[in-house]
C-alpha cells in the first residue's frame, strides 16, 4: 500500500510537470494544446498559452491528476462512478487566485462557484462516467462533480446548481 500512495504521488508530480513537456513551450510555461481544446481558463491565473487564458486539450487536463469516487446524483437512476481532474489540482496547476469561478457550459448554463469550495470538498471536472469518456450529449465531455454521498451539506440545491455539465470556459475572479 505504501508503494501505491508513493507511486500515485510520483506519477501526479510527473503529470503536473508533463502538462509543459513534450510541447512547445510558451513564454507563461504552458505548452500549447495538441489536441481539440476542451477547456478555457482565463481570469486570475498565472499559467497561460493563449493570450492570457489557458487552453487544455483531454490529454493536458488528465496530465494534471486524477481522482474517483462513486455518488448519487439527481441527474442518474443509480449511484455513478466519475472520473476526473481534482478541481483543487486544476487551479493550483493554472496558478489561479481569486475567490469565484466562473463556469460557462456549451448549453449557456452559468454558475458561479466559490473557489473555497475546491478545498473543502474533493470536487472534480469528471471527463468519465462509470469509466467511460461523456459525450455532449449526456453531460459531457467536462461535468463538475461534487461526491455528494461523502457529506450531507452536498446533498442540496446550491451544490447540485453548481455542478455544470458541459462544461467549456472558466473564468477565475
Amino acid at each position: 500500500m505504501p508503494h501505491a500512495v508513493a507511486r500515485r504521488a510520483l506519477f501526479g508530480l510527473a503529470g503536473v510537470l508533463a502538462i509543459g513537456g513534450g510541447r512547445p513551450a510558451r513564454a507563461a510555461g504552458l505548452a500549447m494544446p495538441q489536441g481539440k481544446v476542451v477547456l478555457s481558463v482565463s481570469g486570475s491565473i498565472k499559467q497561460s498559452n493563449k493570450d492570457g487564458a489557458a487552453e487544455l486539450d483531454m490529454d493536458m487536463l488528465e496530465a494534471i491528476g486524477s481522482a474517483s469516487f462513486k455518488t448519487s446524483t439527481p441527474w442518474y437512476d443509480t449511484p455513478v462512478t466519475f472520473s476526473g481532474v481534482p478541481m483543487a489540482k486544476l487551479l493550483d496547476a493554472l496558478g489561479a487566485s481569486g475567490t469565484t469561478l466562473t463556469v460557462y457550459a456549451l448549453n449557456d448554463y452559468k454558475t458561479d462557484i466559490p473557489i473555497e469550495d475546491f478545498r473543502k470538498f474533493p470536487a472534480i471536472l469528471a471527463t468519465k462516467r462509470d469509466g467511460a469518456y461523456m459525450p455532449v450529449r449526456d453531460k459531457g465531455p467536462l461535468f463538475i462533480v461534487y461526491p455528494y454521498d461523502s457529506d450531507p451539506i452536498l446533498k442540496h440545491q446550491v451544490y447540485y446548481s453548481r455542478s455544470a455539465w458541459q462544461v467549456a470556459r472558466m473564468v477565475v475572479r
